[in-house]
């Protein structure tokens, strides 16, 4: 699509006046034109992958507290950073936590699965004829 391609080179405020366009012409258009870059994921705010934006922030916390300006203060920055250790390594030990108790949910899922299934009948019962 020429159309597309043209306005993905001019970047993100070429779609965003393009759909503020449609929607002041036609606004069905408008909608068509938002729900494509929303499905498209031309918009680089919806390409997040599988983190939700909170963790996204707390990742971009950590990233800033492994170099942490000098308070002028040592035994505060000492304390600082122990601190920020032990809050990572409890968020860690929870994360794995959480892992180990999806993964117990899921199994006691699918053993519920196999047990009802075992104790099915395996067709259909068919009426006994009688005398």
């Amino acid at each position: 699509m020429p159309i597309a391609a043209k306005l993905d080179e001019l970047g993100k405020p070429a779609w965003i006046a393009l759909m503020i366009l449609a929607f002041i012409v036609f606004w069905p258009l408008g909608l068509a034109v938002l729900a494509y870059l929303i499905g498209s994921g031309r918009m680089g705010c919806w390409k997040r992958g599988h983190m939700g934006r909170w963790q996204e922030s707390a990742e971009r916390m950590r990233g800033a507290w492994h170099f942490p300006r000098s308070s002028g203060n040592r035994a505060f920055d000492e304390y600082r950073t122990e601190t920020l250790k032990r809050l990572e390594e409890e968020q860690r030990e929870f994360q794995d936590f959480l892992e180990r108790l999806r993964l117990a949910k899921d199994k006691q899922e699918f053993d519920q699965f196999m047990a009802e299934r075992r104790n099915r009948p395996s067709g259909p019962a068919e009426p006994q004829p009688q005398a």
